[in-house]
């Protein structure tokens, strides 16, 4: 049996990908070398998240670039160009394509990798990943949508404060990229005026390195060995010495320590629940005459990360929260609901290719980088048009992650607080076309992270407005044509998710970028 479903499940996850590799833009084949159309120099005073401004984690000055010192690192950078290996080029052209893009998609691959849902123990209970065990099965974490969106949040929301911190030293000490100091050393990368030190690679090397460090951490030696890779690819490249990359790491990794306190303090950590909490959300939602959400796995699954509502959001206060808990769906009892439930019911049962086309389109299930992920991969495509610096595509990731994250949380709080039945439990005769997520359905998850995504990104890319608007309400409807979903449940998520988005906009207009 355990064989059995271990096949199916391959074979879910291939289709998935197959799937995700035709709508989630690949950036990684085609990117170009990222050549901003400005350096942002000013970016150091723009208003960072966590830190209490630029100058909170000291960077020293310098040496002279004509020190003796210096002197050495520039030929140690010419001993580099000298014998670079094709592995060495190939390296430098990755890298070069921008580092806040290139963490971008090495999370959302990791995020795909763990975003499996654990096999059930002998007993019928089903384990649960432990972040002191990573190794052992199941694997930590479990990459799920919520905890997809909170590592999204946190690993880009700690990129751009320290390449804001970055900022502020490369002009306070503006020293000149290695090959404006020795006409020996031939730039490998589209040149710049931006100052070197500390080196912004580094710096997000740095950063993300522990971020991702905490989020996974059976990958250790993996994303150790790509921050190595991408710091020695600008020493290569003739874009930075040892003492920028130096410089740089070392600010990263303490910016990284203060997003990594608020992380363990932010009370995700709490948000599975336990046997207690999931009984008390049923007989509760009986007690108010309503029919309650019940697992439709073999054996009943646990409901995902129930407590997830009470996590500390990044766009506004915790007490916000439940403010922007949507009015209560329609009765279980209700001439709406059945209306609704009877509405799915002919979507999925008179269906066509496109519909079918949008509900895989939009599907982002298991083995997927989830569809905070797929709202990630839209952005990285069109910020490569924009020619954003790596200051402003962090800031805007930053931007856009907070946002589906503070989403996540309004929606699990709505989607626990209600703890509505989805339309195939209230009509078993409704047949999913995808899968059936293992939570209540009100309000749509897809429906307010999209909601939430193109809220920000049409404040970012104002010219893509309509077509961000658009990919919202397909994702939003997806739900429905799969069978997922009623009406009211991406209604409210979108509507939901707008208001989510809104507090992001508030933000981008005040924090000096704009």
């Amino acid at each position: 049996m355990k064989k059995l479903l271990t096949i199916c499940l391959l074979a879910t996850t291939i289709l998935v990908q197959m799937s995700c590799s035709k709508n989630v833009p690949n950036t990684t084949d085609d990117a170009p070398m990222l050549a901003p159309t400005k350096t942002d120099i000013d970016a150091g005073i723009w208003k960072p998240i966590l830190l209490t401004g630029p100058t909170e984690f000291p960077v020293a000055a310098p040496a002279a670039v004509s020190s003796v010192g210096y002197i050495a690192e520039l030929n140690e950078v010419k001993g580099y160009q000298r014998d670079l290996t094709a592995e060495q080029e190939a390296a430098i052209k990755y890298w070069g394509a921008g580092g806040v893009l290139r963490w971008n998609e090495l999370m959302r691959e990791l995020v795909a990798k763990y975003n499996l849902p654990p096999y059930q123990n002998p007993d019928g209970t089903y384990p649960f990943p432990s972040a002191n065990n990573p190794f052992a099965y199941p694997l930590f974490p479990f990459a799920n949508p919520p905890y997809a969106a909170r590592a999204y949040a946190y690993i880009s929301a700690a990129q751009y404060d320290a390449l804001v911190a970055a900022w502020h030293y490369k002009k306070l000490y503006n020293r000149p990229a290695p090959y404006k100091t020795d006409a020996n050393i031939k730039p490998r990368l589209p040149q710049s005026d931006l100052p070197s030190y500390p080196s912004e690679d580094a710096v997000l090397a740095g950063v993300t390195a522990e971020m991702m460090k905490l989020f996974f951490p059976g990958e250790i030696a993996f994303i150790q060995k790509k921050a190595e890779e991408q710091m020695m690819s600008k020493l290569m490249a003739g874009t930075a010495t040892r003492s920028d990359i130096e410089a740089g790491e070392a600010l990263g990794r303490l910016v990284a320590q203060k997003f990594i306190t608020r992380g363990r303090a932010d009370r995700a950590g709490a948000a599975a629940g336990n046997a207690t909490d999931w009984a008390l959300l049923e007989t509760q939602t009986i007690a108010r005459g309503e029919i309650p959400w019940i697992s439709k796995e073999t054996p009943k699954r646990p409901p995902m990360l129930p407590l997830f509502g009470r996590v500390r959001p990044f766009l506004f206060d915790e007490t916000v929260t439940p403010t922007l808990r949507p009015a209560a769906p329609p009765s279980t009892s209700s001439e709406q609901m059945k209306k609704e439930t009877a509405e799915i019911y002919d979507l999925v049962n008179n269906t066509n290719a496109e519909r079918i086309r949008i509900t895989h389109l939009w599907a982002d299930g298991i083995a997927t980088a989830t569809p905070p992920g797929h709202w990630g991969a839209i952005a990285d495509a069109d910020f490569i048009n924009q020619k954003f610096s790596e200051v402003r595509w962090a800031r805007n990731m930053a931007l856009l992650n907070m946002s589906m994250m503070d989403a996540a949380i309004v929606c699990w709080d709505t989607k626990f607080f209600y703890f509505n039945p989805r339309p195939s439990q209230l009509n078993p005769a409704i047949k999913t076309i995808t899968g059936l997520p293992n939570f209540p359905s009100y309000i749509s998850g897809h429906s307010t992270f999209s909601a939430a995504a193109a809220t920000i990104l049409s404040h970012i890319v104002p010219s893509r407005a309509q077509a961000y608007d658009a990919m919202a309400r397909e994702a939003s409807i997806s739900r429905m044509y799969g069978g997922i979903h009623y009406r009211s449940d991406c209604e409210k998520g979108l509507e939901t998710g707008n208001k989510v988005g809104a507090y992001a906009v508030t933000r981008a207009k005040t924090d000096g970028a704009d």
